[in-house]
C-alpha cells in the first residue's frame, strides 16, 4: 500500500491534472537543477510497460479512419510538425502523442522538455509541456497546452463528420459519458506504472558532461501504445536526444515503407541513426546502442542504491567491527597479528601497483594485437584514458557486479582482486586482506576501487565514490593523472 501510495504521488507530481489541459511552465530557473540516476530497463520494466498499454489499449494504436491521408492528394495542404516539446511520462504529453499516432502523423523533432533537459537550461523563458509548433507554408504555428495541441490536431487532420439524429446522439452522449470517466481514471495508469522513467534527464547524459550528442535527430519508427516503443522513447528523453517521430501504428501506410527499409519487417520499435549509418530493430538492442553512443556510462539499478542509501549507514559501523575479528584480531598473540595486517598492506599496495591498464572500452572487442597494427588508434586510446584501476571484490555482492559493469560501461578496463564469495565467515577467503583494507583507507565495504593507487571508495559511497566521481566528470581528469606508465606500456606494444 505505502509503494502504491508513493508511486501514485510521483505519477502525480509529473503529470498535469486534467483540468488544466496542460503541464505548468518549465523553466531552468523555478526548479533546482540536479540529474536522476537511470539504468537500462529490466524485465520488470517490460512488465510494467506492457500494463500502461493495456491500461490505454484503446488510444495510440491504430489508425483513425477520419484521419486525412499524409499520402493523400490533400497531404500537402497539410501543415507540418515542426517540434514537439514532450515529456515522456507526461500525462498531457502522452495524449498529444496518443493522437499522433491516430492520426498517422510525423513530428520531425521531439524535444525533451524536462527541467533539467538541454531545451529547457538553453531557454530564455519558460517551455510550457507540451508545446507543439506546425508550419503552414511560411506561417509558424505554436500551440501550448494538450487541449489546444488536440483540437488543432482534430481540426487540421480529421475528416468532419456528418450530424446525427437526436436520439442517436442521445444514446452516444450516455455511453460516452461512462467510457469517458472510466478513460480518465486510467488515463494516470502509464504514470504511476512508469514512475520515474522519461520524465528527467539522467545523470549519464548530464549537460555538465562532455556527452556526445547527434548532429542530426535520430529517426524513430513507433507507436504509442507499443510498451517496447514506450521503452526506447524513456530512454531517447532521459539521454536527452531530439528525434524524429515517425507514427506507424496498426493500418499505417508507413508500415510499407519501413518494410521497404527493413527487407520486409514492419516491426516497431525501429530505430535509425543518420549520424552513424546505424539502423535497427529491438528495443533493447536500440537501448544498448543509445547508452553506448550518447552517454557518459550506463547507470548502476536504481533499486541498488535505494537500498544503499539506507543498508550501508546501518552496517557500515557492522562490518567496521567484524572484518578485524574475521582476521583474528581477538588472539593471545597481538604482535602476530599486526605482523600480518602489516603483510597484508603490502600485498595490496604491490596488487595495486603491480601494472598500468590501457583502457581500450570504446570498442571492446579490440586485442592489443589488433592495436599494435593501429598505432593512430592506439594513441586515442592511450590518451583517453590510461589508469591503474585494480579494485577488491566479492563475487557474489551486487554491489561488486555494478561496479564492475559500470567500470565496463565507462570504457575502464581493470584488475579484479577477489576476497572471496562474500563477508560471511567461511566464505571469505582473505580476512586479514580485508581488515588491512579498514586499516588503509577507513572503509571495510566491498567493493574498494584503486585509481592512480588512491581509493576512491566503493560504487555509491566513498571519497568520493565511483558514480559519484563518474557523475562529477572528474573520473576521467584523475585517469589522465594516472596515464604516465600506461603510456610506456602503449609504447612497448610496437
Amino acid at each position: 500500500m505505502m509503494r502504491s501510495s508513493l508511486l501514485l504521488a510521483a505519477a502525480l507530481a509529473a503529470t498535469a491534472p486534467l483540468s488544466w489541459g496542460f503541464a505548468p511552465p518549465i523553466s531552468s530557473s523555478n526548479i533546482p537543477y540536479h540529474t536522476a540516476l537511470h539504468s537500462v530497463p529490466t524485465s520488470l520494466d517490460t512488465l510494467t510497460s506492457g500494463l500502461a498499454s493495456i491500461a490505454r489499449i484503446k488510444h495510440g494504436v491504430s489508425i483513425d479512419s477520419k484521419g486525412i491521408s499524409m499520402n493523400g492528394p490533400g497531404a500537402k495542404f497539410l501543415p507540418k510538425i515542426k517540434k514537439l516539446y514532450d515529456i515522456e511520462n507526461s500525462r498531457e504529453c502522452r495524449r498529444v502523442r496518443e493522437r499522433i499516432t491516430e492520426l498517422d502523423l510525423v513530428v520531425e523533432n521531439v524535444i525533451a522538455a524536462c527541467y533539467n533537459s538541454r531545451a529547457v537550461q538553453e531557454s530564455t523563458g519558460s517551455i510550457t509541456v507540451p508545446t507543439l509548433v506546425a508550419e503552414r507554408k511560411d506561417e509558424e504555428i505554436v500551440l501550448k497546452g494538450s487541449e489546444s495541441i488536440l483540437a488543432f490536431l482534430d481540426n487540421e487532420f480529421t475528416l468532419k463528420q456528418k450530424d446525427v439524429t437526436n436520439e442517436a446522439q442521445d444514446e452516444e452522449d450516455v455511453t460516452g459519458d461512462l467510457l469517458s470517466k472510466v478513460d480518465e481514471v486510467l488515463s494516470f495508469a502509464p504514470g504511476i506504472l512508469r514512475a520515474g522513467r522519461g520524465s528527467t534527464v539522467c545523470s549519464a547524459a548530464s549537460s555538465s558532461l562532455a556527452v556526445p550528442r547527434p548532429q542530426k535527430p535520430l529517426v524513430l519508427y513507433s507507436y504509442e501504445g507499443n510498451q517496447f516503443c514506450r521503452l526506447v522513447r524513456e530512454v531517447l528523453t532521459e539521454l536527452d536526444i531530439v528525434y524524429e517521430l515517425r507514427t506507424a501504428g496498426k493500418g499505417s501506410q508507413r508500415r510499407q515503407e519501413l518494410a521497404s527499409i527493413t527487407g520486409g519487417s514492419s516491426q516497431c520499435p525501429y530505430l535509425i541513426d543518420p549520424n552513424t549509418g546505424i539502423k535497427m530493430p529491438e528495443s533493447k538492442d536500440i537501448i544498448k546502442y543509445l547508452y553506448k553512443t550518447y552517454a557518459d556510462f550506463v547507470p548502476p539499478s536504481e533499486l541498488l542504491k535505494s537500498v544503499s542509501d539506507v543498508v550501508t549507514p546501518l552496517l557500515k559501523p557492522v562490518y567496521k567491527t567484524i572484518a578485524p575479528l574475521q582476521a583474528g584480531s581477538s588472539r593471545e598473540n597481538e604482535f602476530e597479528y599486526k605482523s600480518e595486517l602489516a603483510e597484508a598492506k603490502a600485498k595490496i599496495f604491490e596488487e595495486i601497483a603491480s601494472a598500468p591498464v590501457v583502457i581500450c572500452e570504446y570498442v571492446s572487442i579490440l586485442t592489443f594485437v589488433e592495436l599494435r597494427k593501429n598505432k593512430t588508434l592506439c594513441t586515442n586510446f592511450c590518451s583517453f584514458a590510461i589508469s591503474w584501476s585494480p579494485s577488491d571484490t566479492y563475487t557474489l555482492s551486487p554491489f561488486c557486479t555494478e561496479a564492475t559493469a559500470l567500470l565496463d560501461s565507462a570504457g575502464v578496463r581493470y584488475k579484479e582482486v577477489s576476497l572471496g564469495k562474500e563477508w560471511i565467515p567461511g566464505l571469505i577467503e582473505d580476512p586479514m586482506k580485508r581488515a588491512a583494507l579498514l586499516d588503509m583507507t577507513g572503509s571495510s565495504s566491498l567493493p574498494n576501487i584503486f585509481i592512480g593507487g588512491n581509493s576512491i571508495g566503493g560504487l555509491f559511497s566513498g571519497n568520493p565514490g565511483l558514480l559519484a566521481s563518474l557523475e562529477a566528470g572528474k573520473l576521467k581528469a584523475m585517469v589522465e593523472d594516472a596515464k604516465g606508465m600506461g603510456i610506456n606500456v602503449a609504447d612497448e606494444m610496437y
